[in-house]
């Protein structure tokens, strides 16, 4: 089999390199937008030096023809690695929110060496029994199951499904911003050129060993809105629970989102782990 050429992975940094890193993993089908510049500002005025970055599909990094994915979920884990190299940082806090947060948690449990501490964000955990935690609500199952009729070439349906997902996955103690919400997605979606080859995503296979976040060697962190419909906050307290030690910030009211109410506690729990 011919290997495939190395992609493309574009990143973007803020703040001194000689402080602290902090690598933002994002999650499926989203760009390094959705770690907004504001937030990613106010991390490095705590002292840390911030990387965020367009994973493989997404925003200005190469991307494949959607519906076949020529990679396995193991090579999104090598590229955060990648992403260190290429700013010169030996060794970084790792945080990762939502499908971000697997990668994330698979970067800890492969590159110990390169990782000073892990944080996760409204996600689930790894090698752990799910079978008695609670799945995404039937009202986001029936809204994900409307995303199988968006054509994914047409700006407007796309547009239309992203706001109304984002609004699906809210908060219910902040208001929703539509207008700032459509907004940014229109500029992910300009900026990527469209988001068919984001799809990708959600046909991943592993690629890699089974990895178990038991044997976690880092001090871990865990974030997790309490109303978080697609990983109830049940599984944020099973991952924090897997690991001694862990510490769990538990966002009141918080969906599966970085809402900009929650800033202030979102960042002060990532400056201050570990």
């Amino acid at each position: 089999m011919t290997a495939l050429p190395r992609p493309e992975i574009v990143s973007e940094s803020f703040g001194d390199p000689c402080d602290p890193a902090i690598l933002l993993i994002m999650g499926a089908m989203a760009s390094m937008l959705w770690w907004p510049e504001a937030f990613c500002r106010q991390l490095a005025r705590r002292g840390r030096f911030v990387i965020r970055y367009d994973n493989r599909d997404t925003g200005l990094s190469t991307k494949y023809t959607p519906g076949e994915p020529p990679y396995v979920f193991e090579d999104m884990v090598d590229d955060a690695i990648r992403v260190l190299d290429d700013h010169n940082t030996r060794k970084a806090q790792v945080v990762g929110m939502s499908m971000g947060g697997m990668i994330a948690q698979r970067v800890a449990l492969k590159y110990p060496e390169r990782v000073s501490a892990l944080t996760v964000i409204s996600s689930s955990p790894l090698g752990v029994d799910m079978s008695g935690l609670p799945g995404a609500s039937q009202a986001y199952k029936e809204h994900s199951a409307e995303g199988a009729d968006v054509d994914w070439s047409n700006r407007r349906q796309v547009l239309d499904f992203m706001v109304k997902d984002a609004r699906a996955i809210a908060s219910t103690l902040h208001p929703f911003d539509s207008e700032l919400t459509r907004a940014m997605i229109e500029e992910d979606y300009d900026r990527s050129g469209g988001l068919a080859s984001a799809t990708n995503h959600f046909l991943l296979k592993g690629g890699g060993p089974e990895r178990r976040i038991k044997d976690l060697t880092v001090p871990l962190l865990v974030i997790h809105g309490t109303a978080d419909p697609l990983f109830p906050i049940e599984h944020g307290e099973a991952l924090a629970d897997a690991v001694p030690g862990a510490g769990l910030v538990r966002i009141d009211g918080g969906g599966h989102e970085l809402h900009r109410n929650n800033w202030p506690q979102i960042v002060e729990a990532i400056a201050t782990h570990p």
